[in-house]
C-alpha cells in the first residue's frame, strides 16, 4: 500500500507497500495497511486524516476540498470492487470508523452499512436473492445514522423495520435520514470528528493522560456482510488469552451477525470452536493469520474479522487490551520466546497493573457458605465489594460502588471509570463492558442473565470477577505475595537491574524521610517536601508513580515499601522518560 500524494485530506492506499504515518491515519487504518502488507485479505478502504479533523475544529466546518476528495475516495472503492455507491445494481455500502493514533476503545462512534436507501435495499435484495437480508441492512443503517449522526436517544435496536426506526427518529429529534448517500457520508464524517470531543472521549483521555486536542482519522471501508447468509458471521479473536495471558487463541463468533452485535454485548456469541466445527478451513485460515499478526506485531493482538459466504476478511488488528495478570504472563513469555529483551518487557507492564494484581482476593473458604446472587462470564478478574447502583451517574456519586447494567455502551464509560466493579446482564467476553473493563483493570462479570439489575440494585455485594460470581454481603480477602509468584519474581529481578535506585522492604540508607509519620493531612493530594539530603523515603505516598517521580527528582537513593515491583517499574518508566 502506498499513499496518493495529490490529495490534501485523504490517504488512499494502493498496492505498493509504503507505511503511512500512524499519527496521520490513526491506529485502525494503520492496522489495515499492516494486514494487507502481510498478504492478508482486507476489504479496501481510504482514510480521512487527523489533519482534516484538526482543520474541522479550527474552522468550525468541513475543510475546503474535503467533499471533493470524499468523492475521489469512493470512486477508488467503486473501481476496486466493480460496485456503485448508491447504485441500483451492485451497490457499494461502506462502514465509517474513527481511529485516533492512540487507541481509545469504546470512545468513538462507528456507522455500518452507510449508503443504504430504498433503491439500494431493492438492489441488495435482487443481488442476494434475500429481501429479508436487504431489509435488515437498511433497518440497521437507519438506526446507526439516527443515533450517531442525528442524536436520537430512543432504543432503536429492537424495532421491527426501517419504517418503525424512521418514525422513532422523527418523533425524538424531528429529523430524517437523508436518502442521498453522499449527504449521508459527509454528515457521518463530521459526526465522527465531533465524537472525538464527546464527554466519553474526554473522560477516557483525562483518565489516561491523553491530550484533549488529539483528533481522529476516519476510515471509510467497503462493507462485508457477516449477516448475509448461513455461511456468514463475525467475530473477535485474541491471539493470547487477555484474561490470564496463556498462549492460546481466545475469542467468539456470531453466525449471521455484524461486528456491532458482538462488541455491543446485546447478543451472546458462540466460542471459536463453533467456527472450527462449522468452517474448519476458515478457522484454520483465521488462526494462521492470527499467528502471523502476533509474530509481526511482537505482542498479543485483538483481531476483528467477518466471514462473508465462507470467505474470511480481517477488519482490524491491534495490541490487545489485557488484564494485569495477562500483561505479566505475556511480557515474560515473549522474553522466553526470544521476541523481547527483558528491558523491553518491563515497558509492557505498568506499576498500576502490578498494584492491581497484588490487590486482595477472596480468602480461601470465605465464600463456601455465602449466597451466590448471580453468576456470569468472568471478563476482567479481581475482587470488589460495594453498594450496587444502576446508572453511571450514581457510580460517580457513590465512591466504591458496583455498576450493574443490562449492557454497557460508550455512554457508560464515565461511570465505569468511577465504579469498583462492573456487572452486566448481557454480553460475552468481547462485549463493550468486557473490553473497557479490562482496559481500566476493573473487575467485571458479564452475561449474568435477565433480571440481574433488579436483583442487585441497592444491595452490598462482593464481586469475584475471577470466577464470575457475585456474592451477598462483604467477604474477607487475602493478598498475593509477589516474591512467591514466578512471573512477578522474574520481572522484579529484571527491574532491579534496570532501576536507577534501590527499592527495599526495610530501610538501609540514612537519613530516612517517613511520609506516613509526618503531618501531611492538610496537603490533600499534594506531595510532601522531601528534606534536602534525604537518602531513603518510606510511606504510601511514595509507592504511587507520582511519589516515585518526586523521590527520584529529589535525588533519593532508596524507597522503602512492602511491595517492591510496582515501585521498581515506576522508577524504570520515569528513568526512561528523563534519559
Amino acid at each position: 500500500m502506498s499513499t496518493t500524494t495529490s490529495l490534501q485530506w485523504l490517504v488512499v492506499p494502493d498496492e505498493v507497500a509504503t507505511e503511512p504515518s500512524r499519527d496521520l491515519v490513526g491506529g485502525k487504518a494503520w492496522s489495515l495497511w499492516r494486514m494487507r502488507s502481510l498478504g492478508l485479505r482486507v476489504p479496501p478502504a481510504f482514510v480521512v486524516t487527523t489533519e482534516a479533523c484538526t482543520a474541522y475544529f479550527a474552522g468550525g466546518h468541513m475543510p475546503e476540498g474535503l467533499d471533493e476528495e470524499l468523492v475521489a475516495g469512493i470512486r477508488f472503492l467503486e473501481q476496486k470492487l466493480g460496485r456503485t455507491f448508491g447504485g441500483s445494481e451492485r451497490p457499494l455500502l461502506v462502514s465509517v470508523r474513527s481511529g485516533a493514533a492512540i487507541s481509545m476503545p469504546g470512545m468513538m462512534d462507528t456507522i455500518l452499512d452507510l449508503g443504504c436507501n430504498d433503491t439500494v435495499e431493492a438492489a441488495l435484495a435482487a443481488e442476494s436473492g434475500d429481501p429479508d437480508f436487504a431489509a435488515e441492512v437498511h433497518r440497521r443503517f437507519t438506526g446507526f445514522y439516527g443515533r450517531l449522526v442525528l442524536g436520537c436517544t430512543e432504543d432503536l435496536d429492537d424495532l421491527p423495520d426501517t419504517i418503525a426506526v424512521r418514525a422513532a427518529i422523527a418523533e425524538d429529534v424531528d429529523a430524517t435520514v437523508p436518502a442521498d448517500p453522499w449527504e449521508q457520508l459527509r454528515a457521518a464524517v463530521a459526526a465522527v470528528f465531533e465524537s472525538s470531543r464527546s464527554r466519553r472521549a474526554l473522560a477516557y483521555r483525562k483518565h489516561y493522560g491523553i491530550p484533549d486536542d488529539l483528533g481522529t482519522a476516519v476510515t471509510i471501508q467497503a462493507m462485508v456482510f457477516g449477516n448475509l447468509d448461513d455461511d456468514s458471521g463475525t467475530g473477535v479473536l485474541f491471539t493470547r488469552n487477555p484474561v490470564d495471558g496463556t498462549r492460546e487463541p481466545y475469542g467468539e463468533y456470531l453466525a449471521k451477525g455484524q461486528g456491532e452485535d458482538v462488541v455491543s454485548g446485546r447478543i451472546t456469541p458462540e466460542p471459536l470452536s463453533y467456527l472450527a466445527a462449522r468452517w474448519p478451513s476458515v478457522h484454520a485460515e483465521l488462526l494462521e493469520a492470527a499467528e502471523c499478526l502476533d509474530r509481526e506485531g511482537r505482542d498479543a493482538q485483538d483481531i476483528e474479522f467477518t466471514v462473508q459466504s465462507g470467505e474470511l476478511f480481517l477488519l482490524q488488528s491491534r495490541p490487545a487490551k489485557r488484564t494485569a495478570r495477562a500483561a505479566v504472563r505475556i511480557a515474560v513469555e515473549l522474553v522466553d520466546e526470544g521476541v523481547l529483551e527483558p528491558d523491553e518487557a518491563l515497558s509492557r507492564v505498568t506499576a498500576d497493573q502490578i498494584r492491581t494484581l497484588l490487590r486482595p482476593e477472596i480468602a480461601a473458604g470465605a465464600a463456601d457458605d455465602t449466597d451466590v446472587l448471580v453468576s456470569g462470564v468472568p471478563a476482567s478478574p479481581g475482587v470488589a465489594t460495594g453498594l450496587v447502583v444502576d446508572t453511571p451517574e450514581a457510580a460517580q456519586a457513590t465512591p466504591g460502588s458496583i455498576l450493574v447494567r443490562k449492557s454497557t455502551s460508550p455512554d457508560d464509560v464515565h461511570g465505569m471509570i468511577a465504579a469498583s466493579a462492573v456487572i452486566t446482564e448481557q454480553g460475552g467476553s468481547t462485549s463493550h463492558a468486557a473490553v473497557v473493563s479490562r482496559a481500566l483493570d476493573t473487575p467485571c462479570v458479564v452475561g449474568c442473565g435477565a433480571g440481574t439489575v433488579t436483583a442487585l440494585v441497592g444491595r452490598t455485594v462482593t464481586v469475584d470477577a475471577t470466577t464470575g460470581r457475585v456474592y451477598a454481603g462483604e467477604l474477607p480477602t487475602s493478598a498475593v505475595d509477589e516474591s512467591e509468584e514466578d512471573d512477578l519474581r522474574r520481572l522484579t529481578e529484571w527491574a532491579e537491574r534496570a532501576a536507577p535506585l534501590t527499592v527495599s522492604t526495610t530501610a538501609v540508607l540514612e537519613p530516612v524521610f517517613d511520609a506516613d509519620a509526618t503531618a501531611i493531612d492538610d496537603l490533600g493530594e499534594k506531595l510532601p517536601d522531601i528534606p534536602a539530603g534525604t537518602k531513603s523515603v518510606r510511606g504510601g505516598i511514595f509507592c504511587a508513580p507520582d511519589g516515585v517521580r518526586a523521590a527520584m527528582d529529589a535525588g533519593v537513593e532508596e524507597i522503602v515499601t512492602a511491595h517492591r515491583l510496582p515501585v521498581l517499574l515506576a522508577a524504570v518508566a520515569h528513568h526512561r522518560r528523563i534519559s
